[in-house]
């Protein structure tokens, strides 16, 4: 499903009665959803948000083991692996606004986005180990590096669940918001976004997907290469303008 609010576009997981765990509908649904958004200028900021209590079980187990069900190697191929790439290279910034538990690839997919903020009430859960499969959904790349290796190894070996307030804590994600106020705030935090200027975000996403395999100078060329383009951006002169004038910016993304 997905709607949007000015220049912000919401795309919801869908499939409240098994806690939005993901099939090959809704993963292809996904994928597709987020080439809209890339193509689309006047989608500015984009949010991962879920119906029902839950934010995303992960696999449907049901498609992944009935005996005319996909093989793991064809969900990780054509569904997950795809939706990591998306969300990384999208040239706008992507909110995860967990609600719920987010669990297995629906933890990781969310760890994956550039800026994750949750309910009070919601958890995130590395349940792979307990049906003696590994964690998908680049969790072996990301985890490990916002939260530190040795507690990554733990949670993914043991499977517990860490609560919204400790995940904020370990740096697994940014920001808890109190239930009654977590639309309220989703919404305020993506306007902010959307209203900033996103080419420069766009640059910095770019920066920060880089680094993760970047030695120092290789990441110093980086940084002198993308900033060089984003001071040619409409947006920084209107920044240094809106500066000197003493007067709010006006951003367009552009």
């Amino acid at each position: 499903m997905v709607y949007k609010n000015e220049s912000v576009c919401y795309l919801k997981l869908n499939r409240p009665s098994v806690f939005n765990s993901f099939n090959r509908e809704m993963s292809l649904m996904l994928i597709q959803r987020l080439d809209e958004c890339e193509q689309d200028a006047s989608i500015r900021a984009v949010v991962l948000i879920a119906e029902g209590k839950a934010f995303c079980a992960g696999q449907d187990l049901e498609e992944a083991t009935s005996d005319n069900g996909l093989s793991l190697e064809v969900i990780i191929k054509e569904h997950y692996n795809p939706i990591i790439r998306k969300i990384r290279n999208l040239n706008k910034p992507v909110v995860a606004a967990v609600n719920g538990v987010a669990a297995g690839a629906g933890a990781n997919i969310a760890l994956a986005c550039d800026i994750v903020v949750a309910k009070k009430s919601a958890s995130f859960i590395q349940a792979f180990s307990k049906i003696g499969l590994i964690p998908d959904s680049a969790g072996t790349f990301f985890l490990p590096r916002l939260i530190g290796f040795q507690k990554a190894s733990a949670l993914m070996m043991l499977g517990d669940k860490v609560l919204a307030e400790d995940a904020e804590k370990i740096g697994m994600i940014y920001k808890v918001f109190e239930d009654d106020q977590f639309d309220f705030e989703v919404e305020k935090l993506a306007i902010k976004l959307s209203n900033m200027p996103t080419k420069g975000l766009a640059l910095t996403k770019k920066a920060l997907n880089l680094s993760l395999e970047n030695d120092l100078e290789a990441q110093l060329s980086v940084e002198l290469d993308l900033q060089v383009l984003a001071g040619e951006t409409s947006d920084f002169k209107e920044g240094v303008t809106s500066f000197l004038e003493k007067r709010p910016p006006v951003f367009h993304g552009k």
